[in-house]
């Protein structure tokens, strides 16, 4: 594993990206992981580029997906939200605002274009339990076509960001 030095004293521990991909949507997502004083700080670069009518201007939820298949129809095979705790519920929906993929949503503009810049303490890149790396199968990161309201909602009902729009298995960089 590399580790690099910053000047202001964080460590980059590690570093994953994911080639995020739709009908008419297409992006790029890097993580970073910083340690400092042996806490990890995971910050997200997303950004993205669609057709206007497919990825409509205004806001749009992201999820980071508890597998990293996103070869099927609408990414269902991509699962729910990473939430691997030891009473994880990876319930899209009624678990909402707990999840451990749950991400700020990102704003897409009049000409289809956005970028997501975000820090969590929620997972790591680094081997652990809270790894997006880790999984056997892998973990994605996922954009949908609604906002997300991040507080929970009936199973099943898509509340917590409705159609997926664009998946992308995250991998080590």
């Amino acid at each position: 594993m590399k580790v690099a030095l910053q000047a202001d004293g964080k460590k980059v521990t590690a570093t994953a990206v994911a080639t995020v991909a739709g009908p008419s949507v297409s992006g790029t997502a890097t993580f970073t992981e910083y340690d400092v004083d042996g806490w990890k700080y995971v910050h997200l670069n997303l950004a993205l580029k669609g057709d206007p009518v497919t990825l409509v201007p205004g806001k749009h939820a992201v999820h980071i997906h508890e597998k990293g298949d996103c070869e099927c129809e609408g990414f269902k095979c991509a699962g729910g939200h990473f939430d691997p705790g030891p009473n994880g519920n990876s319930d899209p929906d009624a678990n909402h605002g707990y999840h451990a993929g749950d991400l700020p949503n990102i704003v897409i503009d009049e000409n289809g274009e956005g970028t997501l810049e975000a820090i969590t303490t929620r997972v790591t890149l680094s081997d652990g339990p809270v790894s997006i790396l880790q999984p056997e199968e892998g973990t994605s990161i996922m954009v949908h076509a609604n906002p997300d309201p991040h507080t929970p909602g009936e199973t099943g009902s898509g509340h917590s960001g409705g159609p997926r729009l664009a998946c992308g298995k995250i991998e080590r960089a």
